[in-house]
């Protein structure tokens, strides 16, 4: 143990308990673990708070002392935000869990900022209501973690994204100040709006411990259906009929290109909902509350899609049995693409418009340079959110080849998972020069020691070339 974390331990240990405060040896390889198989550093030290005062005292001493901290939720980022980097002591929010009885008149929920999602969901639905954003790490991913990328998932069609479900936030500041701002207003325009600097910042600018967020009214109706259609521009065209036809009653349009869905049917238990071997399968869900007009209207749609040719074939859920079922085609997509070892995957958002030239030039960009490349592509179509999966002889290339695509179609190198440390380099291609100094400006206000996430989204210049001295 080195002399400043001994110190820092010494100050630390008159403020938290006793397992608030994990050695380096104690913790294990937990807090090292990350869903990409990059395992970080040894932690320095793991610190691990109940209160939003003990993490103001953490901050301030690290903050003193010079010490960088790595924050930590449910560690299920893509992104690699919550690796630990060399030095790191790792702030887990893992004790911080705590949820408030829904308050069902203003539809909010008050929460802790390391309760997963899932808590959140079932405390909602307990009341009569439903929280908008689902995502398939709901068991685990935390909604400190969820606010720091700004997550979406599969109903920011309807929903919006994390961004959206915010009405209030409290967060703590590298020196240990405490901005509580968790009335749930719907509309206050005092001054500057600081939540919002928070979500989507990767946990760079502060640590969030608290958050109020916004509910909305439980459906009475909820019908999926799966469809084989000929090419993306029949899914673009369904899409767009199904938005015309039924406007917010649609809730989720989800995406899976071949030939990832007979990769996945080849090892699924349950039976397939529909034949392999179209060129594109959809998943789309609507929500209501008319019961007996709901699912009538949806599936009229649909017939009117397969009378006008835009689809091929059709099943629509009957029960919520089978409703959760093609949900669960859905989700299998995961389990299969993390069951195939070595894979790039890449988070981006493509404009419909330009979706179809960008996948056919990747593809034949990638096969160029690795003729035997597996490209597996699915996502939330509905917003224009790709998950890009390539096993190949050469990532490098696969990578440099997606990301340049992406700016070219002008899109975004991340749509839902943030940048974290791996696709920092990348951030260029989304985010001009101006922006990205932007950005260091605020960091260096918020953080000026620079010992919140140091090194994640972007590096900061060197402390030469910045006026006010902040450290690299």
């Amino acid at each position: 143990m080195s002399r400043k974390i001994a110190e820092l331990l010494s100050r630390l240990e008159k403020r938290l308990d006793r397992s608030a405060i994990v050695s380096a040896d104690e913790a294990g390889p937990r807090y090292q673990e990350d869903p990409d198989g990059k395992d970080g550093a040894p932690p320095a030290i793991v610190l691990r708070p109940r209160t939003t005062g003990e993490v103001s005292d953490i901050l301030r001493l690290c903050n003193d002392a010079g010490q960088r901290l790595v924050v930590q939720g449910g560690r299920t980022g893509l992104a690699g935000a919550a690796r630990i980097q060399a030095g790191e002591a790792v702030l887990s929010l893992e004790r911080m869990t705590a949820i408030a009885a829904p308050d069902r008149e203003a539809a909010t929920i008050i929460t802790e900022a390391g309760a997963p999602l899932q808590m959140v969901q079932e405390a909602a639905d307990a009341a009569g209501l439903l929280f908008g954003v689902d995502i398939g790490a709901r068991g685990t991913s935390t909604v400190g973690g969820n606010i720091a990328t700004n997550a979406g998932g599969i109903r920011v069609l309807r929903y919006g994204m994390y961004r959206a479900q915010v009405l209030g936030l409290e967060a703590v500041l590298a020196d240990g100040s405490v901005l509580t701002s968790l009335k749930g207003l719907p509309k206050d325009n005092s001054g500057y709006d600081l939540n919002q600097l928070f979500i989507g910042s990767e946990g760079t600018l502060g640590v969030v411990t608290r958050a109020c967020l916004r509910l909305h009214p439980k459906p009475a109706t909820e019908v999926n259906a799966f469809c084989a259609l000929a090419s993306l521009d029949a899914a673009i065209a369904l899409l767009a009929l199904l938005r015309q036809k039924l406007g917010p009653l649609l809730s989720a349009y989800e995406v899976n290109f071949a030939p990832l869905y007979g990769a996945m049917v080849a090892g699924m238990d349950a039976l397939a909902p529909l034949p392999v071997g179209a060129p594109v399968y959809v998943l789309a869900e609507i929500q209501g509350n008319e019961p007996d007009r709901d699912g009538d209207r949806f599936a009229a749609v649909l017939m009117q899609a397969v009378e006008d040719g835009v689809v091929d074939d059709v099943v629509v859920s009957q029960s919520p049995r089978e409703f959760r079922a093609l949900w669960a085609v859905r989700e299998d997509a995961n389990r299969f693409l993390f069951s195939k070892r070595g894979l790039i995957g890449v988070d981006i958002s493509i404009p419909l418009a330009r979706m179809g030239a960008f996948l056919q030039d990747a593809e034949a960009a990638i096969r160029a340079v690795d003729p035997n490349a597996d490209i597996y592509v699915f996502g939330h179509l509905g917003d224009g959110n790709l998950h890009y999966q390539v096993g190949t002889v050469d990532p490098a290339a696969a990578y440099d080849i997606v990301y340049r695509g992406v700016a070219a179609a002008g899109g975004g190198v991340s749509a839902e998972h943030g940048i974290g440390l791996d696709k920092k380099q990348w951030l260029h291609l989304a985010r001009s020069d101006a922006e990205i100094a932007v950005m260091r400006r605020l960091k260096a206000a918020f953080d000026p020691n620079n010992i919140l996430n140091a090194g994640r989204v972007f590096d900061l210049v060197p402390a030469t070339a910045l006026s006010d001295g902040v450290p690299q």
